[in-house]
């Protein structure tokens, strides 16, 4: 709930907890065994953003965030939390929810073109290896150069194809071009044609304003993106939550400190982000963690333990919410450690025997104060959500989106003039130049054998018996008229 400019998370006695709304974007972590009520959480929390005016993005793996869009039923269970919190004024209500999917089944598509995605990010999702990664680099380097927009998946394959042909030339200026490396990013897309997720590459782009959104009355819409298909391909899932952060990090501008934040963003399954992450590219996501609250952006990392959030990015959080933990193993009670030391302590419990005493819907909760400060861990228990728990059916779906002001504007994919067809273009006149040549040689050809044949014929004319004696009759009557004229010239001149 949305209490007295804090974002209420848990009570304990009569004591509220949860983060001031000033200090939302220094980012948060909510982790916690599977089972544990962490996804009760996090309703919790965007619903009270919402009621703040700040709008939300969640990514839905299991189906059961999309009851935000529907109100609340009372049930005995609800009533008693209701009761031993003593919560005031609570009520069942449902809030503004616009869903989306990259597969445009379940919500409005999200789309972006093949270029905006980057070489990177797009590795990941194919699966390349370093030396694969270092041809697609080449080929989006090919496409700026030559102004061959990539949208779609068919401009990139075009492209493929196209500097494959034509590997000998580009190699020279942009670097070796494997046939065997073409041939892996090409497999790698058709399984991610396969996949259903070509609808994710295109136009119209989505812009990343339309998730900072709030309705007539001043709520902020809750982003619910379905996940559950995606889902079954973590790296692709991983990917486009990785491209949406490098997205949001370049489009927004700076500004600073506000009273609240521009929107708040939680990724659930977080530990998929970071999953066999090279360096390099982890420190490009710790500094862009680092630096998207000054533009106004929470981040909200959602997992289930501690230590599957880097430490340079698990350093950065300081909102936390901490659910119980199982420990069986030493490695196990290394986890609970690890998690209790990121506590500030309070002295009336053991932070780690806590962890591990936590029964459902109960929290270890520790948030920033007024001046940035971690407050001391306190133990509670979470407020129950206002919305529908569970999924909903897809009638109600359905009347959500199409009674969003948002319908219609991505639906209908558009198929510009891009690099497959400059590309197809460029084959083509390269395919009418090649067939031009191939006329001149034939004519060329063709004129040589009929001068052949011409000097054949003029042989085999000269051998005829007949002709020779024609040559030999011409050649007498030539020589008499020869032998005349000069006996003719010679009289007048001895005259």
């Amino acid at each position: 709930m949305y209490l007295n400019n804090k974002i209420v998370i848990g009570k304990n006695d009569d004591n509220e907890y949860g983060i001031i709304l000033n200090k939302a974007n220094r980012h948060g972590i909510i982790t916690g065994a599977s089972g544990s009520g962490k996804t009760v959480t996090v309703k919790v929390m965007a619903e009270s953003f919402s009621d703040a005016g700040v709008p939300v993005f969640l990514a839905d793996v299991k189906g059961d965030l999309a009851g935000c869009a529907v109100s609340g039923m009372p049930n005995e269970s609800l009533n008693q939390r209701v009761e031993k919190l003593k919560i005031d004024n609570f009520e069942y209500k449902s809030f503004p929810v616009h869903f989306w999917d990259l597969y445009g089944k379940k919500g409005h598509p999200i789309r972006t073109k093949v270029e905006t995605i980057g070489p990177e990010i797009l590795s990941i999702m194919l699966g390349l290896s370093e030396a694969q990664e270092g041809v697609l680099t080449i080929i989006f380097r090919i496409a700026k150069d030559e102004n061959l927009e990539l949208c779609d998946l068919k401009d990139l394959k075009s492209l493929l194809q196209y500097a494959s042909d034509n590997r000998k030339e580009y190699t020279t200026k942009y670097g070796t071009i494997t046939p065997q490396s073409i041939g892996v990013i090409q497999r790698s897309l058709l399984t991610l044609e396969n996949q259903g997720v070509d609808n994710f590459f295109g136009e119209p782009s989505l812009s990343i304003h339309d998730f900072i959104a709030v309705n007539e009355n001043g709520k902020g819409f809750i982003n619910i993106l379905d996940a559950v298909e995606l889902f079954k391909s973590p790296d692709l899932y991983a990917s486009f939550l990785l491209w949406l952060l490098t997205e949001l990090f370049n489009t927004l501008p700076e500004v600073g400190d506000l009273d609240k934040p521009k929107v708040v963003f939680f990724f659930d399954e977080a530990h998929l982000l970071f999953n066999d992450m090279p360096s390099y590219r982890l420190k490009q996501i710790t500094q862009i963690v680092k630096l998207i609250r000054s533009k106004g952006i929470g981040l909200y990392f959602i997992s289930q333990g501690p230590t599957d959030i880097p430490n340079d990015i698990s350093s950065q959080l300081g909102n936390r919410v901490q659910h119980t933990l199982r420990a069986y193993t030493p490695a196990e009670q290394k986890v609970v450690g690890v998690a209790a030391d990121a506590f500030r302590t309070n002295p009336n419990f053991k932070t780690k025997d806590a962890i591990l005493e936590l029964g459902i819907g109960e929290a270890l909760i520790s948030c920033l104060n007024e001046n940035g400060e971690p407050e001391i861990v306190e133990k509670v228990m979470v407020l129950p959500p206002q919305s529908s728990m569970g999924t909903i059916d897809d009638m109600t779906r359905t009347n959500v989106i199409n009674s969003s002001l948002l319908l219609g504007k991505y639906e209908q994919k558009i198929d510009k003039e891009s690099a497959f067809e400059k590309v197809s273009k460029k084959n083509e006149e390269k395919e009418n130049m090649a067939a031009k040549a191939q006329a001149e040689i034939e004519e060329a050809k063709r004129k040589k054998e009929e001068a052949r044949l011409q000097r054949e014929a003029e042989r085999q004319r000269n051998k005829d018996p007949m002709v020779k004696l024609g040559k030999k009759v011409t050649n007498k009557a030539t020589d008499k008229l020869i032998n005349k004229g000069l006996n003719s010239l010679f009289k007048n001149l001895f005259k």
